[in-house]
């Protein structure tokens, strides 16, 4: 979600000053260093918008680095380190209302400057997946998730791992698109216990 924005948008911006420049040539990496001086100069913190998003951690530097294929070693070092940060629900239960997830999975709310800080954020899920059988506009980034539990059951281990998955989806796989969302916090351990039950819960229509 943030990072691939701020990715996009630093490459744009190394594009644009590429194109702009005059005299002796700059390497790739000068002019990212120039775009990122540029970007922290002109961005300021409004909203949901914080500053802090421009800095891109440890896990973000390496997949930069290996253009997202660092090598094995790195990989599951950080890997690891993020499943360390995954925390899990107090009460031990995984699942929640699969109504309020669907409700969640439609909402691309959050983390804009228009975002008041208490105002909740949505998970935006159908940008990526096909989730519900009843929507017909989704994004194929992700893998279809439709008839996720009817497939996968929705035993104790499988609520955690989905869990787990949307809290911080870089666990397992180190570069993998989708958003942090837990470990960002951008949605709440009650969101992603109703996400999970959208997924699982044998009454959802995603496993109808």
């Amino acid at each position: 979600m943030k990072t691939l924005a701020m990715i996009s948008g630093v490459t744009a911006t190394v594009a644009l000053l590429a194109g702009c420049a005059g005299g002796p040539s700059r390497s790739e990496a000068e002019y990212r260093q120039l775009a990122m001086e540029t970007i922290k100069r002109d961005f300021q913190t409004k909203g949901q918008a914080k500053y802090e998003r421009l800095t891109a951690d440890e896990l973000q530097q390496a997949c930069n680095a290996h253009g997202n294929n660092p090598p094995e070693g790195i990989a599951k070092k950080l890997s690891e380190a993020q499943y360390a940060t995954i925390k899990r629900p107090a009460d031990g239960k995984y699942m929640g209302d699969w109504k309020q997830g669907e409700k969640i999975a439609q909402s691309g709310r959050g983390f804009t400057w228009s975002d008041k800080a208490t105002d909740p954020a949505g998970g935006n899920c159908y940008n990526c997946h096909q989730i519900g059988p009843n929507e017909s506009s989704y994004g194929t980034v992700g893998p279809s998730l439709l008839g996720y539990g009817k497939t996968r059951g929705d035993s104790a281990g499988m609520q955690e791992y989905v869990y787990s998955k949307i809290y911080n989806a870089k666990a397992f796989n180190v570069c993998s698109e989708m958003p942090r969302f837990g470990h960002a916090g951008a949605l709440n351990e009650q969101q992603i216990k109703h996400l999970v039950a959208l997924l699982l819960d044998p009454a959802s229509p995603v496993n109808k």
